[in-house]
C-alpha cells in the first residue's frame, strides 16, 4: 500500500520560515520526479515547485521564486520544501507528490500524479 506522509506544516508570522518534509512507503521515491502542490481555501490547488529523479532539475511557480527551495535526498527517502520569507498569501494545505513527469499543472495529464499525501497545513499571520 502507497502512502505518502507531509510533515512540518504550522503557523508562522509573515517573513518567516518552515521547511516541509514528505516520505513515502511502499514507493521509492526517486522512481519519480516530485512535486509540491497547495490549496487554499477556496482557491484552486496550484503547483508550488517540483524536482527531477535526481534533483537536478527544478521548477517554481511564480508566486515563490527566489523565496522556496526544492529539494530530495534519495538515500532517506524524502523530499523537502524550505519555504523563507514567508507571506499571509502563503497560507494553504500543501500536499507532495510522486510526479511521472515534472509538472506545475495540476490539470495536465492525470497519469502525471502517481501519488498524493493528505497535505499539511501551513499559516502565516500578519
Amino acid at each position: 500500500q502507497v502512502q505518502v506522509v507531509e510533515s512540518g506544516g504550522g503557523s508562522v508570522q509573515a517573513g518567516g520560515s518552515l521547511r516541509l518534509s514528505c516520505t513515502a512507503s511502499g514507493l521509492t521515491l526517486n522512481d519519480y520526479a516530485m512535486g509540491w502542490f497547495r490549496q487554499a481555501p477556496g482557491k484552486e490547488r496550484e503547483g508550488v515547485s517540483c524536482i527531477s529523479w535526481t534533483g537536478s532539475s527544478t521548477y517554481y511557480g511564480d508566486s515563490v521564486k527566489g523565496r522556496f527551495i526544492i529539494s530530495r535526498d534519495n538515500a532517506k527517502n524524502t523530499l523537502y520544501l524550505q519555504m523563507n520569507s514567508l507571506k499571509p498569501e502563503d497560507t494553504a494545505m500543501y500536499y507532495c507528490a510522486a510526479l511521472r513527469f515534472m509538472t506545475l499543472d495540476v490539470r495536465a495529464d492525470k497519469n502525471a500524479f502517481a501519488a498524493w499525501g493528505q497535505g499539511t497545513l501551513v499559516t502565516v499571520s500578519s
